[in-house]
């Protein structure tokens, strides 16, 4: 990210950044369509571990079951919310570290290279603890009833949508569960005391 000083160098800053966010946009979902496949893959290949099944032992039979037990599409469950994510992550990260080292970043103080060298590294910390819900329902979509038992009830209840699993999980209070590396987050039921 390059500083700008006048009106019309930061008109054509933000075209460029625009731009480039566009182009690094349409790169990121082509690599996420292309990849997705393997992570379903992936996602089920762990998961199957909570019941102690083997019903995806490998990649090959990992293809032919998906495809066998549900199409073409089977390798795609999960997507859309994947997408989103990448894209606010991305339009988020790079618009917020523009105006940051356009707009807040003084040229007088000694350090303000210094400074615009992180912000985007900063803003995509930032910016991924927003974004991490779509991550989380997209992967919970890639197991969710595909035969395993951590997809199935009483592990999990069959979403028919990921904007259903959204809605439960936001419901439950758990869109960030998972998200802290330090700490965890645990739903505390309500206490309940007899009245005297």
């Amino acid at each position: 990210m390059e500083h700008v000083s006048n009106k019309d160098d930061v008109k054509t800053s933000l075209r460029k950044v625009v731009r480039e966010t566009s182009h690094e946009m349409m790169m990121q979902c082509v690599s996420r369509v292309v990849s997705h496949p393997l992570h379903v893959i992936s996602m089920r290949c762990m998961v199957q571990f909570v019941g102690r099944e083997v019903k995806y032992s490998g990649v090959f039979r990992a293809i032919g079951r998906i495809f066998k037990e549900e199409g073409i599409l089977g390798f795609f469950v999960g997507l859309v919310p994947h997408i989103l994510g990448d894209v606010i992550f991305l339009w988020c990260c790079n618009l917020l570290a523009h105006f940051i080292n356009t707009y807040a970043v003084d040229d007088n103080f000694s350090q303000a290279s210094v400074i615009r060298s992180y912000t985007k590294f900063v803003m995509g910390i930032a910016v991924s603890m927003l974004t991490y819900p779509f991550l989380l329902v997209g992967d919970l979509m890639a197991v969710n009833n595909c035969g395993l038992r951590a997809g199935l009830p009483p592990y999990a209840p069959v979403f028919a949508s990921w904007i259903h699993c959204w809605r439960y999980l936001s419901a439950q209070g758990q869109l960030f569960r998972g998200s802290s590396l330090l700490f965890r987050r645990a739903s505390i039921p309500a206490a309940s005391f007899p009245v005297d």
